[in-house]
């Protein structure tokens, strides 16, 4: 975290603004990863603000997408993070972000397999595997099958 901290801090400091949305996704990624997911939320609402002001919408899908892993993680699980895969993805299906479409499938299969909402999940883990597999990303294809019940 540091690095990432650090990379942000300098890049400021140089007025580096230009993708300055990505470096605050990122930012928010490695807090997530790193669980802490307070830091994450604050870094990712920073990121989706300025993307919408920035009208970067490939950024700000991303970003929705971050927002929802975010929410995922609280417990009891609330509706914020199916709300926001649903943004995310309708935004990623408008800008035809194939990568981000099977993503938000996946952490809605998981979503819902969490608050025991089976069928919702079958469907969408069916999607993500289907997608990941036709874009040959078979490490997110390995992650989505082991999702799958009976697996």
């Amino acid at each position: 975290m540091d690095v990432l901290e650090q990379g942000m801090r300098q890049a400021d400091a140089f007025g580096h603004m230009w993708l300055r949305c990505q470096r605050l996704h990122f930012l928010g990624e490695g807090y997530l990863l790193a669980g802490r997911p307070d830091e994450a939320k604050r870094t990712a609402d920073q990121a989706l603000e300025l993307a919408r002001e920035r009208e970067e919408r490939g950024f700000e899908a991303w970003t929705l997408r971050l927002q929802a892993e975010i929410a995922a993680t609280a417990t009891p699980i609330g509706e914020v993070a199916e709300t926001r895969y649903r943004e995310a993805m309708a935004l990623a299906t408008e800008l035809e972000m194939r990568p981000l479409i099977a993503h938000c499938h996946l952490g809605l299969g998981k979503l819902f397999h969490r608050t025991d909402q089976r069928e919702q999940a079958q469907v969408h883990l069916t999607t993500a595997t289907t997608m990941y597999r036709g874009m040959g990303m078979t490490y997110w294809l390995e992650k989505a099958e082991a999702e799958e019940p009976g697996r």
